[in-house]
């Protein structure tokens, strides 16, 4: 089975207004309320794939409990770690009349350190093939946590998938994932530098496997497509031409399909094109809407 954590899980809220104006009181749509977070978005986009998982987070609060009520008008089966701190909410606001998309995303409040052991601790109880790890850390916890998911993924025989950034995703030097997923500039972090031109991109991903960061590298491009990199291989797949409504979830997207085409036996080839697709068909819907599954399919088989 597939494990998602959420360490910073949020519920997403989006709505539209004419136009965004200071000091005016703005007329907006009703407000949309959806529950969200890396690997919360990561369970949503397996569930639109018709793929079961399970989704690990804390939840606190007024939104920890919506956010568990919006999980249960769905089919992810989740456990939520309680917690004494409210659970963060993200705004999304679309201008209509220009097509902008505004995203107000918030750094939630600090969960204990000792929530999160428990939380990490769970991840035995479900003999999980796949762990996916995503999303940002909470204020406050050290940046070494998604290190200690990792080796206790390792450690349980699982292959551990990892999509942060920053310090978070620094920390994970010589904790040997299975997979990361950096985009182009959190590459150039990695390995301080400034850029790396598309054809350097497997030259470099590989000096972050070296550094024993993991065994692959996703390096996310947006609309300039994606390259998955082992030690000994490397593909590229183009991303399709697609009208953008939104780009988020298209990141988790991404990720949901690579693990989904990887636990389902796919070559890594396959993985690439098909997590390339669901993130291209994410940005084709407005707010956190995520993909529609035949539209993956329909841009997957034209890739």
């Amino acid at each position: 089975m597939i494990l998602t954590i959420t360490l910073n899980p949020c519920i997403d809220k989006s709505t539209k207004v004419e136009q965004l104006e200071a000091e005016t009181k703005l007329r907006c749509t009703e407000v949309v309320n959806e529950p969200g977070g890396g690997g919360i978005n990561v369970s949503k986009a397996l569930e639109k794939l018709d793929c079961a998982s399970l989704a690990l987070f804390p939840a606190g609060g007024h939104n920890g409990n919506m956010l568990c009520t919006l999980l249960k008008e769905t089919s992810i089966e989740f456990h939520a770690i309680p917690t004494s701190v409210e659970t963060r909410e993200n705004w999304v606001v679309k201008e209509t009349n220009t097509n902008h998309q505004f995203r107000f995303t918030f750094p939630g409040r600090a969960v204990t350190e000792n929530d999160i052991k428990i939380l990490i601790d769970k991840v035995n109880n479900y003999n999980p093939k796949y762990v996916v790890a995503s999303g940002s850390l909470p204020p406050g916890l050290p940046h070494e946590i998604y290190g200690m998911i990792v080796e206790k993924v390792n450690a349980i025989g699982a292959k551990c998938i990892v999509d942060t950034s920053g310090a978070a995703l620094q920390a994970l030097e010589n904790k040997n994932a299975f997979l990361i997923k950096p985009n182009r500039g959190e590459l150039c972090k990695l390995l301080g530098i400034e850029k790396i031109a598309h054809d350097d991109v497997p030259h470099a991903a590989r000096q972050v496997i070296q550094k024993g960061y993991a065994t692959w590298v996703a390096v996310s491009m947006g609309p300039d497509g994606a390259w998955l990199v082992s030690k000994e291989e490397a593909y590229f797949s183009e991303a399709p031409k697609v009208e953008k409504k939104s780009t988020v979830g298209a990141g988790d997207s991404m990720v949901a399909g690579i693990t989904y085409m990887f636990s389902k036996g796919a070559t890594p080839e396959e993985a690439i094109r098909f997590g390339v697709c669901c993130g291209s068909a994410a940005t084709m819907n407005e707010g956190t809407q995520l993909f529609d599954k035949d539209m993956v399919y329909a841009l997957y088989n034209k890739s």
